[in-house]
């Protein structure tokens, strides 16, 4: 599963399909047909279901939310490189199928009612539903589905090559039935994440350059529509009236709201004043400190502002300090983790986060996927191969992250960062650490996005470097600027996020291979070019059943680890979220998804009560 950037859709990768539903007299080609399918085991919800058990299927329609973002945005094209996109136009477009939030590895159809392949999933085909429209009324066609796939590929950003790499043909099988053929090999995944192709029209971008940013909304055919735009500061979203999915049962109880406005502001600290003078309705706290000490006022002690922590299991990730490889001074993996070492997060967790954290010690945190202890011996049959080619510690040693008092004592840290420093061809002269071959000091620039919370962070990782003699310098830019650089890899040192699902697969090339390493918007940040890495990730993906799928992850997992490409940061296992106390949301919340805003609403008693200024309501 991929949780895409670029527009609110969820891919589900990798792994063993059911085959199952396939009715008499199909044809000899497709051993699996139905309404959807499931990864591993059985789908949840069968042909006939009404409803996802996490909606209130009788949640009423109406109500007019507001937003907040920090940043800023200069496109609504949410499928290029360039420029910075809008939040949230993913409610605008469909794809062909869509994931469930209760199931880690299931997709039903959205644009397509029905997917059909054979058992050696060498291809997929789709059945369009009738209903399907575009916002100007025009039906969905398998030319739009033909041109998008095209248009992603060849003109969009450049993920899309990597991960629809593996089709070689898609064609018009007539009776609204498009066939996408694969090349050759084996790669599990595909059926479901051509499922989640994006749809775009063709008879729209007939007269229109797709590879050119446009404050024009773009036409859609989702539930809501783009109303109104105010490049950089606003953007509002309208429900589509008769929207042609809206009695699907994927659909109902959700897209309750009426309209939904984001209002954009440049600094944090303000957008929670906002918040708290009842500028907007609702916020996802990142941060600790803000959790613990800036939610006060009247609104908040009468109830009037809910703060609730809602546990979820969803795969954490990667949280990290990420070096760029492309920059000489990191290419000896000793000083990659001799930096990491005076990373001082127990201090860190204490003093800034007031203990809210866990320290993160896997690339796929928080699932079965993450690697421990030594390797399993199927682990081990995996890796054999490679020795002499990755670290040895891989074999021979648990990766544990060093630990500190957190009283800021980190002496023993220091002493172990010097040695590696040394044996990489470092020394300290006058109290800065200089090459002793070329006499080049020790010096880089730590990349942030202003008006974010990892500065206080970056700060005091700054502090124990100059211990070392090591100088890093923080270079705080605004968000356009941000995302340009990232894209480009122009940084030396930056905060990185890796989502991860329960189910890795094709995204993986996006995120570590050598191919991905030298595309401009790729998010192989980092810059490894490691043939072992690439062939451990087409291991992943060919995994033929869940427990290879596992023990491939973990190898992964495993050799980026000691890799040492990154300083781990940490994870949080709960969603925080503050909101006026204006909403009814579902009495069950899905395992991977706080529901906001696609399936909670806007309660009329709690509305009239919180513009009476009342005491909040029990929620």
């Amino acid at each position: 599963m991929w949780r895409a950037r670029y527009f609110s859709l969820v891919l589900l990768v990798c792994g063993g399909l059911l085959f199952t539903e396939t009715p008499f007299g199909l044809a000899a080609e497709a051993d699996y047909a139905g309404h959807g399918v499931a990864m591993h085991g059985n789908l949840k919800y069968g042909p006939n279901f009404t409803h996802f058990d996490y909606v209130n299927p009788e949640a009423p329609k109406g109500g007019h939310v507001r937003l907040s973002r920090t940043g800023t945005f200069d496109s609504l094209n949410p499928f290029i490189l360039k420029g910075v996109t809008a939040v949230f136009l993913g409610l605008t477009f469909e794809s062909l199928m869509a994931s469930s939030s209760d199931e880690a590895f299931s997709q039903y159809g959205l644009i397509a009612g029905r997917i059909e392949f054979p058992a050696d999933r060498s291809s997929v085909t789709f059945t369009l539903r009738e209903e399907a429209r575009w916002h100007d009324g025009t039906q969905v066609s398998v030319n739009d589905v033909i041109f998008s796939f095209k248009t992603l590929t060849e003109k969009g950003n450049p993920f899309y090559r990597v991960y629809y790499g593996n089709v070689a043909k898609v064609e018009d099988l007539g009776g609204r039935r498009v066939k996408f053929t694969f090349a050759e090999g084996e790669n599990r995944e595909l059926p479901l994440i051509i499922g989640q192709l994006a749809i775009l029209p063709k008879h729209y971008f007939e007269s229109r350059d797709f590879d050119k940013t446009t404050l024009e909304p773009i036409l859609g055919s989702g539930p809501y529509k783009v109303s109104f735009v105010e490049a950089g500061r606003a953007i509002s979203y309208q429900r589509v009236a008769g929207y042609w999915g809206a009695q699907l049962p994927i659909n109902r109880g959700r897209h309750n709201f009426e309209s939904i406005q984001i209002d954009y502001y440049r600094d944090d600290t303000v957008a929670l004043e906002a918040f708290k003078a009842h500028e907007f309705d609702w916020r996802l706290e990142n941060s600790a400190k803000v959790w613990a000490k800036s939610y006060d006022g009247p609104a908040v002690e009468s109830g009037l502002i809910q703060k609730v922590n809602v546990a979820h299991e969803e795969p954490t990730g990667l949280s990290a300090f990420v070096f760029n490889l492309r920059r000489p001074i990191f290419a000896d993996r000793r000083v990659r983790e001799a930096l990491g070492l005076v990373f001082d997060y127990e201090w860190a967790n204490k003093n800034l986060f007031f203990g809210a954290y866990t320290r993160t010690r896997s690339y796929f945190s928080n699932s079965e996927l993450a690697s421990f202890g030594l390797p399993s011996e199927a682990e081990l049959a995996l890796l054999d191969p490679y020795r002499g080619r990755i670290p040895e510690e891989v074999f021979t040693k648990e990766f544990v992250l060093s630990k500190t008092d957190g009283l800021g004592n980190i002496r023993h840290n220091l002493r172990a960062a010097n040695k590696l420093l040394r044996g990489a061809g470092w020394q300290v002269v006058e109290e800065k650490l200089i090459h002793s071959e070329t006499g080049a000091p020790f010096q880089f620039e730590f990349l942030l996005q202003s008006g974010g919370a990892f500065e206080r962070i970056a700060q005091s990782f700054a502090r124990n470097l100059e211990r070392l003699g090591i100088t890093m310098d923080i270079r705080l830019v605004d968000p356009a600027q941000y995302q340009y650089r990232i894209q480009n890899f122009d940084f030396d040192m930056m905060w990185g996020g890796f989502s991860q699902s329960l189910s890795p697969g094709n995204e993986q090339r996006d995120f570590w291979s050598a191919a991905a390493a030298d595309m401009p918007g790729s998010r192989n940040v980092i810059g490894i070019r490691d043939p072992v890495v690439d062939e451990l990730i087409e291991t992943l993906i060919t995994a033929p059943d869940r427990e290879a799928l596992i023990n491939a992850t973990r190898a992964l997992d495993r050799v980026l680890l000691w890799g040492q490409y990154v300083v781990p940061l940490w994870h949080l296992r709960s969603y925080r979220l503050a909101y006026w106390n204006i909403f009814g949301r579902p009495e069950v919340t899905a395992r991977y998804d706080h529901g906001f805003p696609s399936t909670w609403w806007v309660d009329p008693v709690r509305l009239q009560a919180v513009e009476r200024g009342e005491q909040g309501l029990d929620n």
